[in-house]
């Protein structure tokens, strides 16, 4: 079970760019096709649901010659929507607050993957409200959900996600802002992460109430590239803590943890979180994590998804190199179990599909490889 970058969905169906980012039958029905092509044990939702009449909402959408297509909002704003990544919002007027103008009673769970982009106040839909967010949730959010398991009738394992608090943060102030006011106003970073924490934790009980299977925290900033470890323990512990604890009293059978790159000094920091499982494992050159090394430190308190590399292995090798690098990660993670064969972070557009197909190959055939 892989992640796949929205271009790579968008090279490989036939789901048309807008159709795929603003609606939910555009996104479950491109899901579920790659899944099954790629003979995935599992699907991860990481859009969350749009409304049936997403359309209604716009002025008009144009596509142009290289098939990117462009939304236009009766506000003015334009959404570039290309044929190989993901959207742009463009909103000229628009200006990320400082944190002297942020209330964190105004908070409770901030999206950047919704129409018209992050907003303060945010809201789901595209226009910015007046005042502080509803603490309920649409309905359609949960669509894309339930179009996935209607489809898949149990025969895939099907995952949600929610961006942690820590991310919230550093996408509501501009990642070089956000990490200068860790520094200068760490008060206010940690009013703002326990507000983010409280809806985050009831958004994860949500998707558990409407049927997924685990909940993914997707918590990409937290690794040693951006912040130390001492920041993690922190700034991002105490609250994805909070969120995992929210989650499962929410009714979520599992949780587990997305972390890009450098996140080998942390291995022991995220276990504490309560967090089922750890995703990504970027390995040397493109994190630190040696999977032999975690599953000995931590293979019996967590499960592990990924490690393989998503540059040099599968965008720039061919199936050989594919196999004969998963088949040493199947060797290694599958001793004692808890281990998930995964692309580290996830699949590039352009990673040739016969690259991925190799890895059903491989896990089918995990208890005999040598």
């Amino acid at each position: 079970m892989c992640q796949l970058a929205i271009g790579h969905y968008l090279l490989n169906t036939d789901v048309r760019p807008s159709e795929l980012w603003f609606s939910s039958e555009g996104f479950a029905r491109a899901l579920v096709e790659l899944a099954r092509r790629y003979r995935f044990d599992g699907i991860l939702i990481n859009l969350p649901g749009r409304p049936e009449d997403w359309r209604v909402q716009m002025e008009r959408i144009e596509r142009m010659p290289d098939g990117t297509e462009m939304v236009y909002w009766p506000n003015g704003e334009v959404t570039r929507c290309p044929p190989d990544d993901n959207p742009r919002h463009l909103a000229p007027g628009r200006r990320k607050p400082a944190i002297e103008d942020v209330n964190p009673d105004w908070l409770y769970y901030d999206d950047p993957h919704v129409p018209c982009g992050l907003k303060y106040p945010f809201s789901f839909g595209p226009d910015v409200p007046d005042g502080p967010p509803t603490r309920e949730w649409p309905p359609y959010l949960f669509r894309t959900i339930q179009l996935v398991r209607e489809a898949t009738g149990g025969e895939l394992s099907v995952h949600s996600e929610v961006f942690s608090p820590f991310t919230q943060l550093m996408e509501l102030f501009g990642y070089e802002e956000a990490l200068i006011y860790l520094l200068e106003q760490p008060e206010r970073c940690h009013a703002i992460l326990q507000a983010y924490s409280e809806g985050t934790g009831e958004l994860a009980a949500a998707q558990a109430r409407h049927g997924v299977d685990a909940v993914l925290i997707s918590s990409a900033f937290a690794g040693a590239g951006f912040i130390s470890r001492e920041q993690y323990r922190e700034f991002v512990l105490p609250y994805e803590r909070e969120v995992i604890r929210r989650a499962k009293q929410g009714g979520a059978p599992f949780v587990y943890t997305h972390t890009c790159g450098a996140i080998g000094d942390r291995l022991d920091l995220m276990v504490e979180t309560g967090t089922d499982g750890i995703d990504t494992l970027d390995p040397p050159p493109l994190g630190t994590v040696d999977l032999a090394e975690a599953k000995e430190l931590y293979g019996d308190r967590v499960f592990f998804k990924g490690n393989i590399d998503s540059v040099n292995t599968l965008l720039r090798g061919d199936p050989g190199t594919v196999r004969k690098d998963a088949e040493m990660r199947v060797r290694i993670g599958s001793r004692g179990s808890g281990y998930i064969l995964s692309s580290a972070c996830s699949v590039a557009p352009r990673v040739p599909p016969e690259n991925l197909m190799v890895l059903a190959e491989v896990a089918e055939a995990g208890g005999t490889v040598q």
